[in-house]
């Protein structure tokens, strides 16, 4: 195959793997930022942050960290990860990417009742591929809104 066209097939499909990689870490995050599924996404020195929130170094202390926030704090979630604008590196091995959060949440407030709660902003991430595997190398959350509903929700099932 000509190493053009190798290149571009390439691009496709680390485009198509950071994707996957995102949709995995919205059904990770509707489980309650469930470990199991978050800790692989991404690599062993990543860092994860939420400025005023958490500064979270390392798979493990990230997977760690985004449990107990969620177990804390967010009883229910539906996650939208939206319009994911991928720029990828000239060897397509590294690649920047920003998409769009607009999650509908469940979320514990100061005086211990739970709410129905608006909340959106955007990710910006740093991604790399080592031995054909992508993952996250920097994630930060830059929330734009948070609003209570105007009424509660109706027929919340379980993310399972």
């Amino acid at each position: 195959m000509p190493a053009e066209l190798e290149l571009r097939l390439r691009r496709i499909e680390a485009c198509e793997a950071i994707r996957k990689l995102i949709a995995t870490y919205a059904v990770g995050a509707d489980r309650k930022n469930d470990p199991a599924i978050l800790e692989p996404l991404f690599h062993p020195d990543a860092e994860w942050q939420l400025d005023g929130v958490a500064h979270l170094q390392g798979r493990d202390a990230i997977a760690a960290g985004l449990s107990e926030l969620a177990q804390g704090f967010v009883t229910w979630s539906l996650h939208y990860m939206v319009s994911p604008l991928i720029e990828l590196g000239p060897d397509a091995t590294t690649a920047t990417c920003r998409w769009y959060l607009w999650e509908l949440a469940t979320m514990r407030q100061d005086d211990g009742s739970a709410c129905d709660t608006w909340y959106g902003g955007w990710y910006d991430s740093e991604l790399s591929e080592h031995g054909g595997e992508w993952r996250f190398d920097r994630v930060r959350l830059d929330p734009r809104l948070s609003s209570l509903a105007a009424a509660p929700w109706a027929g919340k099932v379980p993310m399972a």
